[in-house]
């Protein structure tokens, strides 16, 4: 058991972002407004050239601002990561929101109901790139079963929330996979170390089609490339027809499933 009591657990919210200005406003609201005080907000910038790190200077309640040359996302997360003095660490980049202002209080509670778990999970809603009201696909994702990434299987990143320990014991992000660096982060935690985590089926963000890895075929591509050689490289069994048979039924699923 976790010896810290969770009533006084902090979390860390981490935000990496590049030439943001457009959405990041909508994030740092997410983040201000939730009804929990214990937040450390980290903002880890790319050394944006637009309006982005004015935007940010508006918000008294970030913690620390990194604006820096870096190797791209992951680098910039595990920046974060190596900065964060919260127990619990969570990443809300610059395209994504909560969908209300109680999700931290929900995680916390969670922590606290559960003194075992090391990390929590729910499900994410991908909305209209340029209207954030029109939602566009439903990424329900589901209680843990051994085997499960090797079927394409993985918890919504922005939705996974960790304690801090795990990163000290486990490892950060690996820079060697570019696009799927957290699924095989989550992979290296869920699957292989056998971290206990807790599945919350409900939507706690919002995320802004067009990211990284979802803006085109090629890029959704390379990512499920990662995903196998994540899979080799873990030793895990998979068989490549089969999980990208799985992996188009479950987006084709995503788009026609309605919300709660």
């Amino acid at each position: 058991m976790h010896s810290k009591s969770t009533k006084n657990l902090k979390i860390t919210i981490i935000t990496v972002c590049y030439n943001s200005e457009k959405t990041i406003e909508k994030t740092l609201e997410s983040v201000a407004n939730q009804k929990i005080s214990n937040i450390e907000h980290l903002i880890i910038d790319g050394k944006s050239t637009d309006q982005t790190l004015l935007l940010v200077k508006k918000y008294p309640h970030i913690k620390k601002i990194i604006s820096e040359n870096d190797d791209g996302i992951y680098e910039a997360m595990n920046k974060g990561i190596e900065i964060a003095s919260g127990d619990i660490i969570g990443f809300l980049n610059s395209d994504d929101f909560y969908v209300n202002n109680n999700i931290l209080s929900t995680i916390l509670n969670i922590f606290d109901q559960n003194p075992n778990i090391d990390g929590c999970y729910s499900d994410l809603i991908y909305t209209d790139q340029f209207d954030t009201s029109k939602n566009i696909r439903y990424w329900k994702s589901s209680k843990f079963k051994p085997g499960l990434f090797s079927k394409g299987w993985c918890p919504p990143h922005p939705t996974f929330f960790l304690r801090n320990s795990i990163y000290k014991k486990f490892g950060k992000f690996n820079l060697n996979y570019r696009i799927a660096s957290d699924v095989e982060l989550m992979m290296r935690l869920i699957e292989v170390n056998k971290i206990k985590t807790f599945y919350k089926s409900e939507f706690w963000v919002k995320m802004r089609a067009g990211g990284t890895t979802n803006k085109n075929i090629t890029n959704i591509f390379i990512q499920n490339i990662e995903v196998l050689k994540a899979l080799k490289s873990h030793n895990l069994p998979h068989n490549v027809l089969i999980f990208f048979a799985n992996k188009l039924i479950s987006r084709s699923l995503q788009y026609l499933k309605n919300s709660k």
